[in-house]
């Protein structure tokens, strides 16, 4: 390994990719996985009640699907030398979630959702990254 970076923790200090096409990247990819884990629960809802409407296990499983989706965008995000990588990742999918059931919540099962929700958590996430740079510019 040559010597051109210091390590920090096994990572480099900057990030190896530009930050805003990271931020973008892992966005896109935390929208993917949120309509993914949605999916496979409404599918295994299905299977095991004969329905795709979960009843009383919706509210628990869209959770879980929230906090998966955090705790991965987080850690690719903290892979890839992101500055405040939960803080990014908390926030940018709590914005998608509140402006998806705010805004789109009647137009969830479109095929426009597999574009949409996607572009917007990259969006989220980039919106994110800039609230926690701010934030720690006012903690100076």
């Amino acid at each position: 390994m040559s010597d051109d970076k210091p390590e920090v923790e096994g990572r480099y200090d900057a990030p190896p990719l530009p930050p805003l096409l990271i931020l973008a990247v892992v966005g896109l990819l935390a929208g993917f996985l949120a309509i993914a884990l949605v999916w496979l629960s409404e599918r295994g809802c299905d299977q095991v009640r004969g329905t795709p409407d979960c009843g009383a296990a919706g509210f628990p499983l869209l959770v879980l699907a929230v906090v998966v989706t955090v705790v991965l965008g987080a850690m690719a995000l903290s892979r890839l030398a992101m500055p405040h990588p939960r803080l990014v990742a908390f926030l940018g999918v709590a914005f998608m979630l509140l402006i998806v059931l705010g805004f789109l919540s009647n137009d969830l099962f479109s095929p426009w959702t597999l574009v949409i929700v996607p572009l917007l958590t990259a969006i989220t996430f980039l919106v994110a990254h800039v609230i926690a740079g701010r934030l720690e510019r006012a903690d100076a």
